[in-house]
């Protein structure tokens, strides 16, 4: 099995190559604007911050188990 490429001319390129050199120079002729790193980075918390997490005594259960 062979594989046929099958190019297709706009009618641009057929008409005049500089023509079709301009289009092209148009549309890819520059790159794109730069885009800092910290426009591509959203921080977003894992979960909602628990306020109990540090309201732990370690000296609680002297105070309850042993007076």
């Amino acid at each position: 099995m062979t594989h046929e490429a099958k190019t297709t001319v706009t009618t641009a390129e057929a008409q005049a190559p500089e023509t079709a050199e301009a289009v092209r120079q148009a549309r890819f002729g520059q790159l794109p604007d730069r885009i800092r790193l910290e426009d591509m980075v959203a921080a977003q918390p894992a979960s909602v911050p628990d306020p109990a997490k540090g309201a732990y005594n370690e000296d609680e259960w002297l105070v309850r188990y042993c007076l």
